[in-house]
């Protein structure tokens, strides 16, 4: 086992193995690493971790130092350098006529060598080029042709499904997609739908290509001779992802039918002739799909607030019954309706009667036996509004003593 670290520059998501020697470095710290072309800027993307032996290419370059301050300063400086490399370039282009595509310019750490990457359908004479941008720069000019794919890949953007470039986010190496994938998925060959960004076949095509052939290994062919639950028929199509395939029956050839993978004997697998087969007299089973699991039903537990008491023994109304909206005047009193007054004497009069008439319950004697009927009477009103009218400080309003508990002023 040998201990390294994986770390990735920015012409792409490929990571490399270095020695970290006696460092510890851990995931996103910058570091300065010896690369065949001299000192480097670089990200750590996997601190010290171990690898087999035979994963390492030898020999194996290693870790200079972590990255501090100045090689921070560096780095920004040479990113600036970049810009005015890029703008530079293209006007070089254009003076001397060429047929090419800067993509990208990369500066080295020490600042040494500049690197052009560019597209051209062909090949092209770019030595006049490179002597006018030596001039300029007084390094050493290097000039790369590259293909579409690596110009995705270094500018990046979003797909047809929406998200980012697979090749820019987590590919290493750029793997072989065929026209003969998107056959066997069944998909459209019309190139603008199975094509990417970058003119080339869909990477994403070979991730799913592997199932899609496993699939169509318990597939029959088309126009395959089968026996189905209602009979012999040949098959017109198969669907890979449900499993299912389509078959003229003898007899009923204008119109096919659906059969799963499972309800479906194989005579003869693919084209031919039916001489010589002889038909089972008992046809396949129907598919029975399994039953789905019902449901558990969850009690719900609501609560009923719709009469919520008060700490007097009041009634208020809830916010699903409708209640009267109340006003109040200017010297701080609710205005009340008499009908409303008096369906709260009358219901107050029904709870003491049903109180007193109820069995096993002691009635008790009133505070002022002495106060006649009607005095009572006009007590338990004037009690019932002294309940709803707000209370003041001292007792008063208006110089006028306040009366509560059908005690008469």
């Amino acid at each position: 086992m040998t201990t390294v670290i994986s770390v990735r520059f920015r012409s792409g998501s490929k990571s490399y193995y270095f020695d970290p020697g006696n460092l510890v470095i851990g995931a996103g710290q910058d570091v300065i690493v010896d690369t065949a072309q001299g000192l480097e800027f670089a990200q750590c993307v996997e601190g010290n971790h171990q690898v087999q032996d035979d994963a390492v290419v030898q020999p194996l370059r290693s870790v200079v130092r972590i990255a501090t301050e100045n090689d921070h300063h560096t780095a920004t400086y040479n990113r600036s350098r970049e810009d005015e490399a890029f703008a530079i370039c293209q006007k070089k282009i254009l003076q001397h006529g060429l047929d090419m595509k800067l993509v990208r310019v990369e500066c080295s750490f020490d600042g040494s060598k500049i690197l052009f990457f560019f597209t051209a359908d062909g090949r092209v004479d770019f030595r006049e080029l490179v002597k006018d941008l030596a001039s300029v720069f007084r390094s050493r000019i290097e000039l790369r042709q590259i293909g579409v794919r690596d110009e995705a890949k270094m500018l990046g953007g979003l797909g047809i499904c929406g998200r980012p470039f697979c090749c820019n986010q987590f590919l290493d190496d750029f793997i072989p997609v065929s026209i003969k994938m998107a056959k066997t998925q069944n998909l459209s060959l019309n190139p603008t739908k199975i094509s990417g960004t970058c003119g080339r076949l869909m990477c994403c095509l070979k991730y799913e290509q592997d199932a899609y052939e496993d699939a169509v290994k318990r597939m029959p062919k088309a126009e395959s001779f089968v026996v189905t639950p209602d009979g012999p028929g040949n098959v017109s199509d198969i669907n890979v992802l449900k499993e299912t395939v389509n078959v003229r029956l003898d007899g009923h050839a204008e119109v096919p039918r659906c059969y799963h993978n499972c309800e479906v004997c194989v005579l003869r697998n693919g084209k031919g002739s039916r001489d010589g087969i002889d038909v089972p007299s008992r046809w396949p089973e129907r598919y029975v799909e399994p039953a789905e699991t019902e449901p558990v039903n969850i009690p719900s537990v609501i609560a009923d607030f719709a009469e919520v008491q008060s700490s007097d023994g009041d009634k208020l109304p809830s916010d699903d019954t409708p209640h009267r909206s109340r006003r109040r005047s200017r010297g701080g009193r609710n205005r009340h309706d008499s009908r409303g007054a008096a369906a709260g004497n009358k219901n107050e009069a029904s709870k003491d009667q049903s109180k007193s008439d109820s069995p096993g319950r002691k009635s008790h004697p009133q505070k002022n036996p002495a106060t006649p009927p009607a005095a009572a009477a006009k007590g338990d009103g004037a009690q019932e509004l002294a309940r709803k009218k707000p209370r003041h400080r001292g007792g008063r309003r208006h110089g006028k003593p306040h009366t509560s508990g059908g005690e008469q002023a």
